[in-house]
């Protein structure tokens, strides 16, 4: 029998309440990424369907927009080194597998759980900008943020790589 959405397991040990949802999200999409991806065959890691990105780059994406999101929570600002990764997001790049950007992300997703175990209910509130122009938002706001943006992501990753399995 299957097991349960993460939503549906109780609360996760160590993870104040109002991160509950996030955090639920982030570990059903972890689990759910895994198996979608399993066997996933490299060479098409980079193919596109419909003009749409390909499942390497939402694989790229995730992560990139994940640690990014977390600098700006923490109320830094974005590395070079985080400049160049978005600038690539979409460049094939061969000497990644599909299994080590799954394993890339589910990492992330263990750092974003352990961030959060950290975060106080009082620095949920706290004010954050973003990007260059610095648009107002909150720690909470970007954490929830990386959840619902990661599930988007999912989603188009999902129908993408079903569509390119299908061809072969």
């Amino acid at each position: 029998m299957n097991s349960p959405e993460a939503w549906l397991s109780g609360p996760i040990p160590n993870i104040p309440f109002m991160l509950q949802p996030a955090a639920h999200a982030l570990l059903q999409l972890d689990k759910e990424l895994k198996e979608c991806l399993v066997d996933f065959p490299d060479d098409l890691l980079w193919q596109t369907v419909a003009g749409r990105a390909s499942v390497g780059f939402h694989l790229q994406h995730l992560y990139g927009v994940a640690d990014r999101l977390i600098t700006y929570a923490q109320g830094s600002a974005l590395s070079e080194e985080q400049f160049d990764f978005l600038k690539n997001e979409k460049t094939a790049q061969s000497n990644l597998s599909t299994e080590r950007l799954v394993e890339r992300f589910s990492e992330k997703i263990q750092d974003l759980l352990h961030i959060f175990s950290r975060t106080s209910e009082n620095e949920l509130k706290q004010k954050r900008t973003v990007g260059r122009k610095k648009l107002p938002s909150t720690v909470m706001g970007l954490y929830f943020h990386i959840a619902e943006h990661s599930q988007r992501h999912f989603g188009q990753l999902l129908v993408t790589a079903s569509v390119i399995r299908n061809r072969q």
